[in-house]
């Protein structure tokens, strides 16, 4: 690659990784209206967030998270 093509490349990298930072924002602002919207329905945004990274774990790893929060927890207050 010249000197020309790796200047040009990387201009249209730059360039790609801004308009992508800009849509970035934006949904970062949709998403922030739509806990708004549920916090102003009577949804706890905190507890919406726990269940949307819960939901991404999938199944057995949630479990598994479950089962060593309850151990810690027991281990904490024997009671």
């Amino acid at each position: 690659m010249t000197t020309d093509e790796k200047s040009t490349h990387l201009k249209s990298l730059i360039e790609k990784i801004e308009s992508l930072e800009s849509e970035k924002t934006e949904l970062l602002s949709l998403i922030r209206d739509a806990f708004a919207e549920a916090k102003f329905a009577g949804y706890d945004p905190k507890i919406m967030k726990q269940v949307i990274k819960c939901r991404k774990m999938g199944k057995d790893a949630y479990l598994e998270q479950e089962q060593l929060l309850g151990t810690y927890l027991a281990a904490l207050d024997p009671s």
